[in-house]
């Protein structure tokens, strides 16, 4: 019995979870032109083109408008949600992998470790973060003390 299909299907869902709650606003639609999907993910004319050029989404021509299906479309959310959550282009490649169940058990090993390095890193990120805040708000009720005694000496 083949387990990695099953668990090839769960990543795939994982992945996947967020980008479905926006399938709505394509309201079942077959085909999508360059500019409603820029305005819908908030995205130039020129980044959809690039992500095109790397192989990323597929859209067929028609004359020169490119026409982009419902799947071109789940692909180019979760090129966006990877990209929010740090990871590079190939890594994404490997999770559109995944998630169209095209991934081998490498793959899906690979996919793991880099979530893993991901978490780390934006762990991290978040500590520096929280203590720069933390300084941010020491100086705040230090200058805010300081204009109170000045205040007080004039008054």
């Amino acid at each position: 019995m083949d387990d990695s299909r099953d668990l090839e299907s769960s990543v795939a869902h994982v992945w996947a979870a967020e980008h479905s709650g926006d399938d709505h606003s394509a309201g079942g639609k077959a085909a999508f032109t360059i500019g409603e999907l820029s305005r819908e993910f908030g995205v130039t004319l020129r980044a959809l083109r690039f992500y095109e050029n790397k192989g990323l989404i597929s859209p067929q021509r028609d004359g020169l408008s490119r026409l982009y299906s419902q799947g071109d479309r789940t692909r180019l959310a979760l090129i966006l949600k990877g990209k929010k959550l740090g990871f590079t282009l190939g890594e994404i490649r490997q999770m559109i992998a995944v998630e169209e169940g095209e991934a081998d058990n490498k793959t899906l090993t690979l996919s793991r470790e880099k979530c893993l390095e991901q978490i780390e890193l934006l762990q991290k990120q978040k500590a520096e973060i929280e203590e720069g805040l933390n300084e941010l708000f020491r100086i705040y009720s230090s200058l805010s003390g300081k204009i109170a005694d000045k205040d007080r000496r004039i008054g």
